[in-house]
């Protein structure tokens, strides 16, 4: 009788008895870059905000290397329970497919779409001595005197070289590409004019505008940076085809639940509307986006074909 009592109670309160609701320890979020920089610091926001929620400790691991390839392949093969996240950017989900000549990640099979956090506008400047003040002077310039304008970027393949060759590409003129070995020291020569223009993250020019070294002629975005107001996009001027962001979303490995990822992804959807979140994404140059699980998976599937078919155009490979 005992027996029967104990098998009914299993059968009518399961939920109350024996389920275990998501999460129950602690959560990894890997940021792919290293510390401070907009990954990793868009990932601290996160942990910050679902440690309190959940009521377990929501911690951020680096793992940083080859393009932020070795974080995300580490989150495709993490086990699809919900416990191991990753902060992952256009560069490793996007570009890294066509770029790379072997990926040890299926960036469309391997991972679960939960949801779009942030993105960073990039931005057309230009050094301030060349006195040109409109993308239409400046396409008029290089096609009249047939000087080709030298564009540096923070290395090959990466959202500001990629995005001058669709600016190439849509325009008709010619530039040349000078790689860096990152944003910084490209940023010191076009300061100094040894190089004629760039473009690149909101975050990394915006001081330079506001001391006048910089001119900003556009942004290459769909819509207006809200820090850039003033600057139209370059669709805006008549420049189509390089509508461009560097964006961050949260992934699973693939298989993870449905559950786990909505629940992931109402959460994000409360921590952008926070007004400290929002705050702090305003001073990274960062402009949170609210995005379903579906249409998140969209993005990141349209941004493949995108950047797929430029490189395989440009013949863009890593070295």
């Amino acid at each position: 009788m005992k027996k029967l009592f104990l098998v009914a109670i299993f059968f009518c309160f399961p939920t109350f008895v024996f389920a275990q609701t998501y999460p129950v320890k602690p959560v990894t979020i890997v940021a792919p870059f290293s510390a401070g920089g907009s990954a990793d610091l868009l990932a601290r926001i996160l942990s910050e905000k679902l440690t309190p929620v959940f009521n377990q400790p929501v911690v951020v691991e680096n793992k940083v290397g080859a393009g932020g390839t070795i974080g995300a392949n580490f989150v495709a093969k993490a086990p699809p329970d919900g416990y191991t996240l990753l902060l992952g950017v256009t560069a490793t989900q996007t570009i890294a497919p066509s770029f790379y000549k072997s990926l040890p990640y299926n960036s469309e099979k391997d991972f679960k779409s939960i949801g779009l956090v942030a993105q960073i506008p990039v931005v057309f400047v230009i050094n301030s001595e060349l006195k040109i003040n409109s993308v239409k002077d400046f396409v008029a310039t290089a096609k009249k005197s047939g000087k080709v304008y030298s564009y540096a970027s923070s290395g090959t393949g990466a959202i500001p070289h990629l995005t001058g060759e669709l600016f190439q590409i849509s325009t008709g003129i010619k530039l040349n590409h000078i790689p860096y070995k990152g944003a910084a020291p490209a940023m010191t020569d076009l300061i100094s004019g040894r190089v004629d223009i760039m473009f690149d993250h909101l975050p990394t020019v915006l001081p330079h505008i506001k001391s006048g070294k910089l001119i900003p002629l556009a942004v290459a975005g769909s819509e207006r940076a809200k820090a850039l107001p003033e600057v139209p996009t370059l669709a805006e001027v008549g420049i189509a085809g390089v509508d461009v962001y560097s964006w961050f979303g949260l992934l699973a490995p693939a298989g993870t639940s449905d559950q786990i990822s909505n629940q992931l992804n109402q959460e994000i959807q409360k921590i952008q509307k926070m007004d400290d979140v929002k705050a702090k994404l305003a001073n990274m140059g960062a402009e949170p986006v609210v995005m379903s699980s579906d249409n998140f998976k969209k993005l990141i599937d349209s941004d493949i074909k995108k950047w797929s078919k430029l490189i395989k155009t440009t013949g863009i490979q890593s070295e």
